[in-house]
């Protein structure tokens, strides 16, 4: 409604974007040495962030505390707003050395995931097949860990992250071990969580995959510098 002649009608103050995963004044020091210096990063549903940088700028240190796996020196991460103190379901974390269980086949390690979450071992064993099927490991799915090959395995990783639908996805170097073909097939589907409101935050070394996100947000020594 106008406040009457000679008023400026009134402005309504900015809402401020929802944030699902929020990281604020993130310090972490091990050993007397630095590795993140006041880091922030604020991301909102279905939002693609890649988080680029040199290796040891701290880029997995950052996933690794956004997924409440580790525990900063001062700062606070939150997940729709509450405090983060250990790892959840709701965010899937795909970690450069896969994190597989080696003494089971790769559907027993999505199924593990499943559970956990809460499916029952029916829906954990159908969810798993269609995840794996996705990533053209439908043929490798009763095979262990050790039977596939570093790109198998880290396809396994991926589908494992995607099969419990979190709230958001946290992937470091998710395609350093695949071919061209593999590639695209992960890069794909991780960026396709997002089309369900999910958000993707991915450390890459990869141009190509940088260039598909939303944002990109550069880390050097420690610190965004973008």
């Amino acid at each position: 409604m106008s406040g009457g002649p000679g008023r400026e009608p009134a402005v309504e103050p900015a809402v401020e974007p929802e944030v699902v995963l929020a990281g604020e004044g993130l310090r972490v020091v091990r050993r007397g040495q630095v590795i993140l210096d006041d880091v922030a990063l604020r991301v909102r549903p279905g939002e693609r962030v890649a988080v680029v940088g040199p290796s040891g700028s701290g880029k997995t240190t950052l996933l690794t505390l956004l997924a409440g796996v580790d525990r900063p020196d001062a700062g606070r991460v939150t997940l729709d707003g509450v405090p983060l103190r250990a790892p959840t379901p709701r965010i899937a974390l795909v970690l450069q050395g896969y994190g597989l269980l080696t003494l089971l086949t790769a559907a027993e390690n999505v199924q593990v995931a499943l559970r956990a979450a809460g499916h029952a071992a029916s829906d954990a064993q159908a969810r798993s097949a269609v995840a794996l099927d996705g990533l053209a490991l439908a043929d490798r799915a009763d095979h262990l860990v050790e039977e596939l090959s570093g790109g198998q395995q880290q396809r396994v990783a991926v589908a494992r992250a995607l099969a419990v639908a979190p709230r958001v996805v946290l992937a470091d170097e998710p395609t350093a071990e695949q071919d061209a073909e593999h590639r695209e097939l992960v890069v794909e589907a991780l960026l396709g969580v997002t089309a369900g409101g999910a958000a993707l935050v991915v450390a890459t070394h990869d141009p190509a995959i940088a260039g598909r996100c939303d944002r990109v947000v550069e880390i050097r020594h420690g610190r965004v510098v973008l």
